[in-house]
């Protein structure tokens, strides 16, 4: 018997309306005001945000709040 591969599904963009595909994954520490983004996740978290490439590169948080941007994302 052949082993069948698992098609992974693709994930969608999580800004509403939009129908892209993901390419990032961005998290959120509250308590230190910063912001994580990076390569999509390996898994769906509901705690983080899947973003595609237009959303993750205009991405702003508001004043006084640190981005730190994973260095694969920049080109």
């Amino acid at each position: 018997m052949r082993p069948t591969l698992k098609v992974m599904d693709e994930r969608l963009c999580s800004k509403v309306t939009c129908a892209r595909e993901a390419v990032a994954t961005l998290t959120y520490d509250y308590g230190d005001q910063m912001a994580a983004l990076g390569p999509l996740g390996g898994t769906v978290d509901p705690h983080a945000h899947d973003l595609c490439a237009q959303h993750a590169e205009r991405l702003s948080m508001p004043a006084g709040w640190v981005v730190v941007r994973h260095e694969a994302l920049r080109a």
